[in-house]
């Protein structure tokens, strides 16, 4: 798999739009084997999957499912049906994610912001691939994860307090399944972490990039981490300030880093504006 997904089954979580549609559309133009798409809007995922399914003019099986992430049961059902229908996955990519911003933690509410972003940014991907993982370990053959995580993961942010929860939970999830693997001796499933910064989609409507850290294209993303997965790299950081910004918080102390960093850089202030979709 280092060259192509051909003749590989691909599942995206997140796909009836934004960069979720962008690796299925790659995931087409190689020639996949099928192409399993899930997304919670039932009437975006229709139309995406009848849009590649047209482009794929027969050599792709493109299947689409109804799934909330959200929902550990949804899961499950889904999975069991793509199983059923189209065989395990040997690509997943665990792209789905939320955001809600622009509020101090204290000013979030727990059911309506906490739970769900927790459950769909944290727990979400950890269901999905332990749904499939066994699967992608017996088959031998080679296989990969993609983890969608983010540069919050790494570093604080205010106004964003249980999204960066989420992320740093999910970094911390996909690089310990990484290490898991290659102890365990199953090297032919490859884990790839992706921690971009702010990614032009319309989640994250209204924020500033930061100094050395611009709002990024999301083609430049779907193309940098489809090649880092093709070749089984272990981690994506986007744009290159993000490892800088990594090495910086683990040598200064914490009050210089905040003024270097959050204020010079004017990171802690990028999502005073904020106003995306969730």
């Amino acid at each position: 798999m280092s060259r192509t997904v051909h003749g590989a089954n691909v599942l995206i979580t997140g796909a009836a739009g934004g960069m979720g549609r962008m690796y299925a559309e790659r995931a087409v133009v190689e020639g996949a084997a099928a192409v399993v798409l899930w997304d919670r809007d039932a009437g975006a995922l229709a139309r995406t999957a009848d849009e590649l399914g047209r482009a794929a003019g027969g050599r792709t099986v493109v299947r689409s499912y109804v799934v909330d992430v959200a929902e550990l049961g949804a899961i499950a059902k889904a999975a069991h049906k793509v199983r059923r229908d189209v065989g395990a996955p040997d690509v997943l990519v665990n792209n789905a994610g939320i955001v809600r911003g622009n509020a101090y933690f204290w000013e979030t509410d727990s059911g309506d912001d906490v739970r769900p972003t927790m459950l769909v940014n944290a727990l979400a991907p950890m269901y999905v691939t332990r749904e499939f993982l066994p699967a992608m370990i017996a088959a031998g053959r080679p296989a990969r994860i993609v983890n969608v995580g983010s540069a919050a993961g790494t570093l604080a942010n205010p106004r964003m307090a249980a999204y960066a929860a989420s992320k740093a939970a999910l970094n911390g999830w996909s690089d310990s399944l990484r290490l898991e693997l290659e102890q365990a001796g199953h090297e032919h499933v490859r884990v790839t972490t992706v921690t971009p910064s702010y990614i032009s989609t319309g989640m994250f409507a209204g924020a500033r990039g930061p100094l050395l850290a611009p709002v990024l294209a999301p083609e430049l993303v779907v193309e940098r981490v489809w090649r880092a997965m093709l070749d089984g790299r272990p981690l994506v950081e986007l744009p290159a300030s993000v490892r800088l910004s990594r090495i910086l918080r683990a040598v200064l102390p914490t009050r210089v880093f905040d003024r270097v960093i959050g204020d010079g850089f004017g990171i802690y202030r990028s999502m005073d504006r904020f106003r995306g979709r969730g």
